[in-house]
């Protein structure tokens, strides 16, 4: 028989009161973990969780500032804003997007373009971000989705500022537009920090001024403090940083003269820019075909947007800008200058000019464009008469390198630095480009052709106005410049934008330059070739005209404009200043496949220089200043 042992009290004793010191200093720990974390919560820690409290009790609401008004010289309206309704959709708050487009589209219109037009946005956009839906919603159209806004969640309807071009599609290339920010845009304002300016802000230069100025007419973001509720409405405003509106720019532009210069190509394809070749004020700038920038500020729809960027006219590209062009015969007078300062002709030095020239030990013949020649010539008569066998033997004997260097002087090859973004610097070849860009030798036909603005030679309508300014001047360069000054909302004065910084000017013999200034006033006499477009004109105008070769010609052929489909036909140009004895403005104009620079762009100008000069308008000018800028 099993005897069961006895407990052993004591130690059964001294096991509960050790698990009890064990589970007492567990407690304490505990406490002591608490208290700690209490004080560093409550002492410690103490303001920032007041700001967090309080950040969760108020926003930042951020408030747009106005954007800037762009003006001409005359402070007549060339793009401003407007306040319209817009219906916003913000897809994070909405159970459906297509169940709520439905509904929406039953209650007012939705057209097929806006839905396409909203669903491109909807996936260029951040989820939490409202994209617009419809804009310039009517009092009606406000007032029915208000009433229906309880059973629409993520549907918004917001007050926006608009942006408005009065001038319509002729200052397209000048003024630019506007366009929503995009990735690409948010991108670049966080490397450049100007990313929390722009909160709340919906749009963004694109092009022209409004690109080139983004900065000055964007203004300041304001902000609204806010307090909200457990839910996250705002309750009441606490303080308010008001927004600053942008800048206001003044041009040198004359939208008048603008209107002006428009009408007088007609039908015509091309670019014409007026410059004051005192200042580099940039007085005409035309492009065309222009385009409606107003379809660009909400996002243009893809159809229209094809239209545009497939058209064989380019409405798009700034032919002042970006189009380049041989500048033909346009580039005789500088030639003619560098054939005097070199010492390689004299004034009195004169040619026999047979219609044609030869190189040596070669049967090709150069030809003139006056069939059989033009006699005896002389510097000022080959400037007069645009006698391109002059210009074929001074080519060959100063040579593409030299003529390189000369003409570089006069801006040629290099960008103006107009404050437009998209410039072209156009070409000036010589012997080292060919060699680096094609890994060829330089021809001594290449030479020849060089010599009356043909081959290689590409220049912009901007460069031949700023190279003319200089002739003009006696040789000081210009840059051209559309902005004049700008305004702020605090001073409402006008401050005059510094000027560039000038750059050496280009010393010329005045006996030479005199000689050449003849020559181009010669242009515009009785028997130039410019001398039909200046008559009657109660000004002298000094000028040059020039055909650039779109197509080649076979030797032994002659060109025949009507022959040929209006795409082959020649460019026409023509560079001028007046007055000639104390100029004011400068001109350069080229017309796509206008044929002859006398008979279609010389016209142009003269209709410019009337109306800058004199007032008059073309007798058949159906609008005036005011429609012009409306």
């Amino acid at each position: 028989m099993a005897i069961t042992p006895l407990k052993n009290l004591d130690r059964e004793l001294a096991r509960f009161q050790g698990r009890l010191k064990v589970g007492a200093a567990f407690v304490a720990l505990l406490a002591t973990a608490l208290l700690v974390r209490g004080f560093w919560l409550q002492m410690v820690q103490h303001e920032h969780y007041i700001q967090r409290a309080e950040s969760n009790r108020i926003s930042l609401v951020p408030a747009a500032p106005h954007r800037g008004l762009i003006l001409d010289r005359n402070e007549q309206i060339l793009a401003d804003n407007y306040s319209a309704y817009t219906l916003e959709i913000n897809r994070a708050q909405m159970a459906s997007l297509e169940q709520t487009l439905a509904e929406l589209g039953g209650l007012i219109e939705i057209t097929p373009g806006q839905l396409r037009r909203f669903r491109r946005l909807l996936g260029e956009s951040h989820e939490f971000e409202t994209v617009p839906l419809k804009s310039r919603l009517t009092d009606e159209e406000v007032a029915i989705v208000a009433a229906n806004r309880y059973r629409l969640p993520g549907v918004e309807v917001k007050a926006r500022l608009f942006r408005n071009y009065r001038a319509g599609p002729g200052m397209a290339h000048v003024v630019g537009f506007i366009g929503r920010i995009n990735d690409a845009d948010l991108k670049d304002l966080r490397e450049s920090g100007r990313d929390q300016n722009y909160r709340g802000t919906v749009h963004i230069g694109k092009t022209g001024l409004e690109q080139s100025y983004e900065t000055l007419l964007h203004g300041r973001t304001g902000f609204d403090q806010m307090e909200t509720d457990a839910s996250g409405r705002a309750v009441r405003m606490l303080s308010r940083i008001p927004p600053v509106p942008g800048k206001d720019l003044r041009l040198h532009l004359d939208v008048a003269l603008q209107a002006v210069a428009e009408h007088a190509f007609g039908d015509y394809l091309g670019g014409l820019v007026a410059l004051d070749p005192n200042t580099g004020g940039v007085l005409a700038l035309v492009s065309r075909p222009g385009f409606d920038p107003n379809l660009f500020i909400d996002g243009i729809d893809p159809e229209t947007w094809k239209g545009l960027n497939e058209s064989p006219e380019r409405p798009m590209v700034n032919r002042v800008l970006r189009g380049i062009y041989p500048p033909g015969s346009t580039i005789k007078p500088f030639m003619a200058l560098a054939g005097l300062e070199l010492g390689l002709r004299r004034p009195q030095d004169s040619i026999v000019d047979p219609g044609y020239f030869m190189l040596p030990n070669s049967r090709h013949q150069f030809r003139d464009w006056k069939r059989g020649g033009h006699g005896v010539v002389d510097l000022r008569r080959s400037i007069s008469q645009s006698c391109d066998t002059y210009y074929y033997r001074l080519a060959v004997d100063m040579g593409i390198d030299r003529m390189h260097d000369y003409l570089a002087k006069f801006g040629f090859g290099e960008k103006t630095g107009i404050d437009l973004e998209g410039e072209s610097s156009g070409l000036l070849p010589s012997r080292e480009w060919k060699q680096r860009r094609w890994k060829k030798p330089w021809y001594p036909g290449e030479t020849v052709i060089a010599g009356i603005g043909q081959g290689y030679h590409l220049t912009t309508p901007l460069q031949l106005a700023a190279s003319t300014a200089m002739l003009a001047n006696g040789g000081r360069p210009v840059q051209p410049r559309l902005v004049a000054a700008v305004r702020d909302s605090t001073s409402h004065s006008w401050t005059p934008l510094s000027p560039p910084a000038e750059r050496s000017a280009v010393a010329i013999t005045p006996a030479h330059l005199d000689v050449v200034r003849e020559g181009m006033l010669d242009v515009t006499r009785p028997g130039g070739t410019a001398a039909a477009s200046a008559a009657g004109a109660p000004y002298a105008i000094a000028g040059k005209t020039g055909t650039a070769q779109v197509v080649a010609i076979k030797q032994g052929a002659r060109y025949d404009a009507s022959r040929l489909a209006r795409e082959h036909r020649d460019h026409a140009l023509f560079i001028a200043y007046a007055p000639a004895e104390a100029p004011t403005i400068v001109v350069a104009v080229m017309v796509e496949n206008g044929g002859s620079g006398s008979g279609t762009a010389a016209p142009i100008a003269r209709a410019v220089f009337d109306y800058y000069l004199t007032g008059k308008r073309p007798g058949d000018m159906t609008f005036g200043v005011d429609d012009a800028a409306d």
